[in-house]
């Protein structure tokens, strides 16, 4: 049996630096996910998720307790997860490479993406999804504070302005619009990005890039994508969050398989 590294998979000829891209139908997506069922059953990964999962459900309800101020930031939190999704499945897609090369699964070997020639372009990457993450954030507070006004005073009191008031539905119609365009937006730079940089390391404009062309040439299958994408992570986020230990792993080897039919 093998014993590659991520090291020994990043080096690459120049050829690389511009990967081929390819269509994608609605079918290869479901093959994807199917793929990544697969990956996760092989090789759980549900419990350190829910080591991460937790202490977040706690922070929230605890915070929440403490004062309803922190109340209309739940939904852009739990919707954010989109926008950071990617890169909290970087050891995931490392985990699907190495199952498809039929090498040693484990945690030792999907954190051994540190030593890869690729790191820094993974944590530059990472942190532009973060920042927009947190630009995500402060508009989304923005949208409520010209919508609503301050700091609700009760549970209840911010229910019903959100759902009986002319400003509560501007707040859900305009929130949900400017959601709709970060998503499209991160969708668009990091759908395959995270995985070019790990299995062939042509620096972060070129992988961004790589991304960008393959939502071009994939319009319709993308769009799909999202959808799935948002459904499985509101199913998951439904019950306090904890679904999303299974989705969002299952998500992640499935894109690992989505960029291996849409790059050549």
């Amino acid at each position: 049996m093998s014993t590659e590294s991520p090291a020994d998979t990043t080096a690459r000829p120049a050829d690389a630096d511009r990967p081929t891209v390819r269509r994608v139908t609605v079918s290869d997506l479901r093959d994807a996910l199917t793929r990544g069922v697969n990956d996760f059953n092989a090789r759980p990964t549900h419990v350190p998720f829910l080591c991460v999962i937790y202490p977040i459900v706690a922070l929230i309800a605890g915070r929440a307790y403490a004062g309803y101020e922190f109340l209309p930031l739940i939904f852009p939190i739990v919707a954010g997860f989109a926008l950071i999704g990617p890169v909290v499945a970087i050891g995931l897609y490392e985990l699907s490479r190495r199952r498809e090369q039929d090498l040693p699964l484990g945690w030792r070997e999907a954190l051994s993406i540190v030593h890869s020639p690729a790191i820094w372009s993974i944590v530059t990457l990472g942190a532009i999804l973060l920042a927009i993450f947190l630009i995500w954030l402060a508009v989304a507070w923005a949208i409520y504070v010209l919508t609503l006004g301050g700091a609700p005073e009760t549970l209840g009191g911010f229910v019903q302005a959100l759902f009986t008031t002319r400003a509560g539905w501007t707040l859900i119609v305009v929130g949900n619009l400017v959601g709709l365009v970060f998503a499209i937006g991160v969708l668009t730079i990091s759908v395959v990005s995270f995985p070019v940089l790990l299995d062939r390391n042509p620096g972060v404009a070129t992988a961004i890039a790589t991304s960008v062309r393959v939502v071009l040439a994939n319009p319709v299958a993308m769009a799909v994508w999202g959808l799935i994408v948002v459904g499985s992570l509101v199913g998951g986020a439904i019950p306090l969050l904890i679904g999303l230990a299974v989705v969002m792993p299952v998500l992640g080897h499935a894109t690992w398989h989505l960029y291996r039919k849409a790059v050549d």
